[in-house]
This record gives C-alpha cells, structure tokens and sequence, in this order.
C-alpha cells in the first residue's frame, strides 16, 4: 500500500472568498477504487457557516437581479469556457472520488459545459406575454421575477451535471445560490465553483457549503431567508425537505428515485434491447437514477434474450475507473456496497434465482476497492423487495411477461414513476407504451437512462414532486409570474 504524503484540503467559497469551516473540522473523500487513498478533505461545516453563506447570497440578489439576461448569460458563458478548458482535470477527480470510468466523467464534464451555454443563451429569451386587457387603453403583460435565495442539496452521482443543471437556471434567472454537495463527491464540486469564480461571478452570487446533510443540509433547508430548496437525492430525504420547506412556505423542488423498467417485446430486435439494457441498468454501475432495474421481457423471445443477455454481461471487464480497458467501477462507497449486496442476499432470500453475480469482487487488486459483480436475477416476482426498491446498484431483475397488457402493469406496478422504456418494433406497442406507462420520461427503443439538457426532466408518483428540470421548463421552479396593468 502506498503512503500518501500530502492531501489538499479543500475550502468553502462565501461571499467570492475562499474560506475554513467554523468549525475547524475536515472530511476526507475517499477513492472507492482503493479506500486508502484520500482524494481531499473538504470542510465539514455547521449551521455558522450556512448562515454566512446565505447571508452573503441576500446580500448580493439586489444587485444580481438588477443585471439584464444577457449580463448574466455572459459569466455562464465564461465559466462555461474554463469548465471545458479544465475537462481532463475535473473528469479525473470525479472518477477518483465517486468511482465512474473516467470516458463517462469526461462526458459528464462537457454535458456540464454544454448546460452553462444552453443556459447562458436563455437569458436572450423572452420571459413574458403580452396578453390583451379588456380596458382598450390599457396595456397588460407578464414577466417573471426571481426567487430570491436558493438553496441546492446535489448527490454524489452526477457530481458536476447536476449542481450545474440547478446552479444554472438559477442563476440566469436572477436567483443566487448557497450549494451543498454530497460529501462522496465534493471535490469535484468544489472544482466546478472555481470555475465560476474564475470567470469573475460576483460576490455572494454563488456560495458554496460543505458538510452533512443533517447539519449544513437541514441548515440551508431551515433557514429563514433561503426561498427555495431544489434537491436531488433518497425519497426518505426528499419529503422531509419538503415537509420542513412547506412548514415555513419556501418553494421546493425534488427528485427522488426510480425503479425504472424496460419491456422487451416479442418483435424487439434483441441484439439492440440487450445492449439498451446493459448500458441502462449497468453502466456508472447502476449507480443512476434512471438506470435500468427490471426487465420486463415477453415469454416468446425471454429464453433468446436471456441468453444474449448473460453472454454480454459475462463480458463485462470491472475494475477501477482510471483505466481504459474499464467498463464498470465501483461502487461510490462502502456504504453503497454494502446496500447492494444486501438486495442481492434479499433477492435470493425473497425466491429469485441468481443468473449471474452477486459477489463482492475481491481478487488482489480490488481488495481495497467497493467492487461488486454486476448482478442478474430471474424469477422475479413484483411483489419481492429487488423489483419494488431502488438499488443504485448494477442489479437487473428479469421477469417474464405473456402479453403487452400485462407487462405494462408490470411496469406500473411500483411507487416510482421516473423513467422507463421499451423495445420494439409494433406502432400500436409503442403508443399504447407512450398513453398508458406512468412514467416523467419513457423511451422508445434507447435505454432509460438518458436525459437531453434542452428537454424536461423529472418524475410522476413517488419520483418526484412534480416539478421538472433542465430544459425552459427549469424557469417554473426558479421564477415567479408578475402580471402587470399598466393605464397612462
């Protein structure tokens, strides 16, 4: 094992300074590939912290607020420019924090880049309507106003596109920011908001906050002038943000889990379903959440499928991220490990039988890593704990269907509404698919996972609350509708 001589130590960024925790503590981040070494030490802040954080984002809304659209698009624009300048960099340190391959952090990087323009250019984009009064010599119109102080609460597994996908929106909006990573991804976190200070945002306009969810999260959640709370995470954390943010009338915006399902039907190309089911149930080491968890297969081409399936998953090379020949890392931590190889043991306890995996990998060379062989079940029965909840693991479920109709209910058969999709052939298959599957997000011969910047995102039933990201739809969440009356 080698020694590591010196690890960075990494600050919190208030009021466009660099600065230590109050509290004077520290958290490592910890490779899952090997847990000896230590990607960097974040802060591990407390409510102090929070409260100059958001203090300093009020402070700076008048101001940020008062800038035209395209002011405020050209510093998108900028650190749009030093994020893909700084692409290899950022892309390494996510996949030696949170695990993925590193061609999959690349691409992650420059969808973050591709967010900043996107976003950069809305703020060109009309913001209201003229709408017809019934006093002829009046003029009405609408135009839409910022939130005021945003609090983002972002998870580990999209660790730059996601606090980017909120942070800006936000900001081309008017609204200034107070972000909280996750702790298994924060020094890449941090590395995205030094792009942002690099491109010359302004103080107090975007803050930066690390530590635990119960202490800096609740914090930002709890407190009195942050005036809306977007988080993405567990559905257990999720509702008790939306619980304490109701309470106090802040707006909130979450999206939880999936339990995302494919249908492969019985005019499917096979070949195309298999690899749309592996890339979406496998890759980033189902560590999505629209990854692909159960199968959904029809009895005439089940065995066929079963068959491609397993060969190509037997082929799979797993290992540490940083090396190009990976297809698959580990998991984000040992915590994460450790939950899936517990709905593996339940799986196999609840009556299903394992096809293929379910072992923690352990050969010399990952002894020190969260690895675990990607998982796949048959016999799955929709009432088993495998098929009804999440996993955010590299776990498939096959299960074998006689008709359309019943592989949609299937489908329906869960509290999750986020993604889905299916394969298939059949016009009336894909509508009857589109009209009837309860899902934010469904799909039609391309995996779940898979989400375009320019187009809504978010889910139905438990998923979500409603809301929807990315895209023009963002403007709901980050903006109020101001309806003016103007008479001379």
């Amino acid at each position: 094992m080698a020694v590591q001589t010196q690890v960075k130590t990494f600050l919190n960024y208030v009021n466009g300074e660099w600065v230590e925790a109050s509290t004077n503590e520290t958290i490592s981040c910890i490779n899952p590939a090997n847990k000896h070494d230590v990607v960097g030490n974040v802060q591990k802040s407390g409510k102090e912290d929070v409260d100059q954080a958001v203090a300093a984002a009020h402070q700076a809304l008048a101001s940020w607020k008062k800038l035209s659209g395209a002011a405020r698009g050209e510093f998108l624009y900028k650190a749009a420019n030093i994020l893909e300048s700084r692409a290899d960099e950022i892309a390494e340190t996510m996949t030696k924090e949170m695990g993925k391959t590193l061609g999959e952090a690349k691409g992650e990087t420059l969808r973050g880049v591709a967010i900043l323009r996107y976003y950069a250019g809305e703020g060109m984009r009309k913001t209201g309507d003229v709408i017809p009064s019934s006093d002829s010599e009046a003029l009405m119109f609408t135009t839409r106003v910022p939130l005021g102080v945003v609090g983002v609460i972002s998870p580990w597994n999209f660790p730059v596109a996601i606090p980017v996908w909120k942070m800006a929106p936000g900001l081309i909006y008017g609204n200034t920011i107070v972000i909280k990573p996750a702790q298994e991804a924060a020094v890449t976190a941090v590395k995205v908001i030094e792009c942002l200070d690099e491109a010359g945002i302004p103080a107090g306009v975007v803050n930066l906050v690390t530590g635990t969810g119960s202490q800096v999260g609740q914090a930002i959640v709890d407190h009195p002038q942050v005036n809306g709370i977007t988080f993405t995470g567990s559905n257990q954390t999720g509702k008790a943000i939306g619980q304490a943010a109701l309470a106090r009338g802040a707006k909130y915006q979450l999206e939880m889990g999936g339990k995302n399902p494919v249908i492969i039907a019985a005019d499917a190309d096979l070949d195309l379903a298999v690899d749309g089911t592996i890339s979406g149930g496998l890759r980033s080491t189902g560590q999505k959440c629209t990854a692909t968890s159960r199968v959904i297969v029809h009895e005439d081409v089940y065995d066929a499928f079963k068959e491609k399936l397993i060969a190509k998953v037997k082929e799979l090379k797993v290992g540490p991220g940083l090396e190009g020949e990976t297809w698959m890392g580990p998991c984000s931590s040992e915590k994460q490990l450790e939950t899936v190889l517990s709905y593996i043991e339940k799986g196999q306890a609840e009556g299903a039988s394992l096809l293929y995996g379910g072992q923690r990998l352990e050969a010399p060379e990952m002894k020190d890593g969260f690895y675990v062989e990607p998982t796949v079940f048959e016999n799955v029965k929709s009432s088993m704990a495998i098929s009804q909840e999440e996993i955010f693991g590299p776990v498939l479920a096959l299960i074998k269907v006689g008709t359309m109709e019943e592989a949609i209910e299937l489908a329906n058969d869960v509290e999750f509404g986020l993604s889905a999709s299916i394969y298939t052939t059949n016009i009336s298959h894909m509508l009857s698919f589109i009209n009837d599957m309860e899902a934010g997000l469904v799909r039609i011969n391309a995996e779940t996972a898979g989400v375009e910047l320019q187009a809504p995102f978010g889910g139905m039933k438990q998923s979500s609350s409603h809301s929807r990201e990315q895209g023009q739809a963002a403007m709901e969440f980050y903006t109020s509708i101001k309806t003016v009356f103007v008479k001379g």
